[in-house]
């Protein structure tokens, strides 16, 4: 039996399918992502999506899709489904989905009249190149294949209309043909691995409809260029079509999807799709290995790559991709930070925690490897510098006070991971002492100091054992109160912010926290009674007059709930190491409870992957990104750690 499939009901079933997506990528950061039933419901949904190098490396959504028709004995049968202005669907090609199997590639099963046959893709992953393969189960007769290209080649978050700029010229290649629509752009080609016969007829498809869009309160509607049609007669039980960037020898397409396949990470299981959602975050490209923060719409974020960092490298022994993917950061560093978005001049450095995160990556690095002298002698510099940045001053008055607090932030900045704006303002800001970065800070300079130590760096040890020692009674004056029971989220002068956020569950999970073994009860405590839900971590509590426990609506009224109530799986690695330092003993059949519970994620919303958040009230729906790295990270460190305990 499958682990991942869907019958004839469930894809007939618009409304069902397109809550449900997929998505494939290669390594090289080509992706393509749709709904179950192959409908277009997002901007970001498209059959061949990839960086541009000549657009800062940026995502061009360059195929929305392709319009699929079968000839069999002179009978037209259209698999496609679009959806136009006003809902009008047409066709319903998902009238002919028999079964859908996400176990391995991706596999649609087809029945037109008496005719059955299956449609399976995947991509190259060292290249720019989807593969599709239509295997013929029946005997063939009269049976043929036409396929029209629907082109975009614009930005994933932006929409394209009709206009006289594009290039209607097209390049002829073996068993195909190539197109560009704009000067810049790399081209797409089309190739069969039987001959094609192509007739040019460039038109527009206009004012096809992205339901998603127009519900998160975003223009919805766009024309897609079709340049002509491409018939293949088919001769063999199986035929090739691909979708790459440079001409291929369409003999070669067979071996290839082949040697790709044997290649896959099969879904047959919750762990192995865990594993395969891991793998697609990873991207190799121009000398760098960086990890996509989200699918289908973020690119790589700092902070995000250093939280998800450990989870995905580690429990698999990737200790050559863990220091990879650290380098590629490294390089971006700039007096002490890291790049929250964007590369090069659109670069964007303003997260004061990504740093920190960094140095905690470091860390959970050292504790496996155990090797302090070799860690030290290639980042200890990089961790001195970040160190002496923020005790010296950096961007985003980012500073060190007198008494040793790190304190962050100004008016319209919101540096720390509850980073939501709304017309220009922060929904929580957070400018002060932030618990969870102050105790990240205290923890960073405790683990250069154990590293140092054993490294005997005495000017290291001179310079931070000061701070390391007077700290703690700080940061308990500063953050804790007896009265509530629990830890201040922000402390902004004579100004103490209490509400119930998870920021003080990082604080408590750390190996070198700043607060006594029964504080950290207590907050865990607190957590477990108010924040946490069977899948993530709230943002805050229910009984907050500013909760909202559902993310909808436009966008301001989507980040006014990000985190203001919506649930983060991600918190569940805090969680993790703070549930095993607290409760030693239980931590392991509570956390094992908590992870399988989203085994039923794997077939809703992202079909085989985690969502970036959920819902802080019932039913707990997933939201956001349907695919999200540091939710996958988070659960791969969950049960990487059950396993070391029960060991």
């Amino acid at each position: 039996m499958s682990y991942i499939a869907f019958d004839k009901d469930k894809l007939v079933n618009i409304g069902f399918a397109e809550e449900r997506e997929i998505l494939r990528c290669s390594r090289t950061g080509a992706f393509a992502t749709t709904t179950l039933c192959g409908l277009n419901t997002r901007k970001y949904h498209g059959l061949f999506i990839m960086p541009q190098d000549n657009f800062n490396g940026e995502r061009h959504l360059l195929v929305s899709g392709i319009n699929e028709n079968i000839v069999v004995n002179d009978m037209d049968f259209h698999l496609s489904i679009h959806q136009y202005k006003n809902r009008v669907i047409d066709p319903k090609g998902n009238k002919y989905l028999q079964k859908f199997c996400a176990d391995g590639v991706p596999v649609y099963d087809y029945r037109v009249g008496k005719f059955n046959f299956q449609k399976s893709f995947l991509f190259q992953q060292d290249t720019e190149r989807l593969i599709i393969k239509y295997t013929f189960l029946d005997d063939i007769d009269e049976v043929a294949l036409q396929i029209e290209p629907l082109l975009a080649f614009r930005n994933i978050h932006q929409l394209t209309h009709a206009n006289d700029n594009v290039r209607t010229d097209y390049q002829t290649v073996d068993n195909g043909v190539g197109f560009c629509m704009y000067d810049g752009y790399t081209p797409v080609y089309f190739q069969f691995s039987e001959p094609v016969y192509y007739q040019h007829h460039p038109d527009w498809y206009y004012n096809l409809e992205y339901e998603e869009e127009l519900k998160r309160g975003y223009d919805g509607h766009e024309d897609l260029w079709r340049p002509g049609t491409i018939t293949v007669k088919v001769q063999n039980k199986e035929l090739y079509l691909s979708i790459g960037t440079v001409p291929v020898n369409p003999a070669e397409l067979a071996g290839l999807y082949a040697h790709e396949e044997k290649q896959h990470t099969f879904r047959s299981s919750f762990a192995n799709s865990l594993k395969n959602a891991a793998e697609q975050f990873i991207v190799k490209r121009n000398g760098r290995t960086d990890i996509i923060a989200g699918y289908p719409w973020f690119g790589r974020w700092g902070r995000d790559t250093f939280i998800a960092l450990p989870g995905l490298t580690l429990p698999f022994n990737k200790l050559d991709l863990f220091e990879e993917i650290t380098d590629s950061m490294i390089a971006d560093m700039k007096e002490g930070l890291f790049p929250n978005i964007g590369t090069g001049e659109t670069a964007s450095y303003n997260s004061v925690d990504a740093p920190l995160w960094c140095i905690r990556s470091l860390q959970i690095y050292y504790e496996y490897i155990n090797k302090p002298k070799k860690l030290w002698a290639k980042y200890g510099e990089v961790i001195k510098n970040i160190l002496c940045a923020y005790r010296d001053g950096t961007m985003n008055n980012i500073r060190m006070l007198e008494n040793g607090l790190i304190w962050a932030g100004g008016d319209g900045l919101a540096l720390t991971w509850m980073d939501a704006i709304v017309n220009g303002r922060p929904v929580t800001p957070r400018t002060g002492c932030q618990v969870e970065i102050n105790a990240l800070w205290y923890n960073a300079i405790k683990f250069g100091l154990e590293l140092a130590r054993v490294s005997h760096d005495k000017e290291f040890l001179i310079e931070w054992e000061p701070i390391a020692t007077t700290f703690p009674a700080v940061f308990k004056e500063t953050f804790w109160s007896k009265e509530m029971g629990y830890l201040a989220d922000y402390v902004n002068g004579d100004y103490k912010n209490f509400q119930v956020r998870p920021n003080m569950l990082i604080a408590a999970s750390l190996p070198h926290a700043p607060i006594s073994e029964k504080i950290r009860q207590l907050v865990l405590k607190r957590i477990d009674e108010e924040l946490r839900i069977e899948k993530g971590i709230r943002t805050l509590s229910p009984k907050d007059p500013e909760y909202k426990g559902h993310y909808k609506g436009t966008q301001a009224e989507r980040d006014a709930a990000y985190h203001q109530g919506t649930a983060w799986p991600w918190l569940l690695f805090p969680f993790t190491d703070c549930m095993l330092k607290v409760h030693p003993e239980s931590a392991p059949d509570v956390l094992t409870d908590i992870l399988y519970r989203f085994d039923s994620c794997m077939s809703s919303y992202g079909i085989s992957t985690i969502a970036e958040i959920t819902d802080g009230d019932p039913p707990y729906k997933p939201n956001g990104c349907i695919s999200q790295a540091w939710s996958v990270a988070a659960l791969l460190y969950m049960k990487w750690k059950i396993e070391q305990v029960k060991k």
